[in-house]
């Protein structure tokens, strides 16, 4: 079973030296930075998140992160006052990343419990996000206004969709449904995915007095669709993204369902310094850079095409308004597996 694997493919140039291949070797040869490399391979991670799934002090993790990034085997990007870890794109450690998977043991005990307690740490991620959507549903719109005008975004993403017909729509995070009744007409049919129960009860009311029909609105996993793959000609991912341990994998998940030549459209924040975002409303991601984005989209296998910039404004009431970023990708029709009929939905 393999346990790491790369989210890019390296540059077959970047090769080592003798003495280069030593010290990654050295770096990965120690039982808590490999379980570290293990647990990267499932998404990016804090050093308290690590520290609570290790059980080691902050101080010690920080050690071998430290090493690990030296070698080259992983990158460290600091987002504010929180500096994230991930596996790094080198060839040094797609190589190693590929001889290690092929050698550990699914069964071991160690890697076992790990797993546990990085489980029980997303499990809390999600339950906090979770909870705050609950508390927050009936003034999502109050929230939204942290940002530049909607009234602006909405237009640009119009724009990006542009006004020719399409098939099938998918909202990953639908959240209220108001991406799904901003398209209406554009799409013949959509489904709408949400983790709250309270923000599909919102959804459902809000479509159904816009009078919105074909329109399936469905609790369901950002990281598990259950979705047959090259099912839409379009899927949206707006403001959702921020909120995510692993923003990458949301995006390949999301690449598995898009149709061959269809097209991914990710609005979120731009990068900013709002700290108290992380603690009053439960974001992960203080915004995104133009090239992170781009490069999650080009590991799921998708040709990032397009980046429109919404600026942050003056407000003169109070802080500026969030700058918002809108990325398109496509899918290349030389990739399809297979097509989709509208039979083949799920109920």
């Amino acid at each position: 079973m393999s346990y790491l694997s790369p989210l890019a493919a390296p540059d077959p140039t970047d090769r080592l030296s003798a003495e280069g291949l030593v010290e990654v070797l050295r770096a990965a040869g120690e039982s808590t930075r490999l379980r570290i490399l293990v647990l990267l391979e499932r998404g990016d991670l804090t050093v308290k998140d690590l520290t609570e799934i290790l059980g080691q002090s902050q101080p010690r993790i920080s050690r071998h992160l430290k090493l690990l990034v030296e070698a080259g085997l992983i990158d460290r990007f600091p987002e504010g006052s929180w500096v994230y870890y991930r596996l790094a794109g080198s060839v040094a450690a797609v190589t190693l990343s590929t001889v290690l998977g092929s050698l550990l043991d699914a069964r071991d005990a160690g890697l076992i419990r790990d797993r546990e307690r990085l489980d029980a740490v997303k499990r809390a991620h999600a339950e906090r996000a979770s909870a705050y959507f609950s508390r927050n549903a009936h003034a999502w719109s109050a929230i939204r206004s942290l940002q530049v005008e909607e009234t602006v975004v909405e237009g640009r993403l119009l724009e990006v969709i542009g006004k020719q017909p399409f098939d099938a729509l998918l909202d990953i995070g639908t959240g209220t449904g108001r991406i799904i009744e901003l398209l209406d007409g554009r799409f013949a049919r959509a489904v709408g995915i949400d983790q709250s129960h309270d923000m599909l009860s919102i959804a459902r009311t809000q479509l159904d007095k816009a009078g919105i029909s074909g329109v399936q609105v469905r609790q369901g996993d950002i990281y598990a669709l259950n979705l047959p793959r090259d099912s839409f000609d379009v899927i949206t991912i707006h403001q959702v993204l921020h909120y995510l341990d692993d923003p990458q994998r949301a995006i390949r998940e999301a690449a598995r369902v898009l149709r061959p030549g269809g097209r991914l459209v990710v609005v979120d924040l731009s990068p900013h310094e709002v700290e108290s975002l992380r603690d009053e409303h439960a974001h992960r991601r203080l915004g995104f850079s133009h090239a992170e984005i781009s490069r999650a989209m080009n590991a799921a296998g998708l040709d990032p095409v397009a980046v429109t910039d919404v600026p942050a404004t003056p407000s003169p009431n109070g802080p500026d308004k969030l700058g918002v970023t809108i990325w398109t990708g496509t899918r290349p029709a030389q990739r399809a597996s297979r097509s989709m009929s509208h039979k083949e939905f799920p109920a």
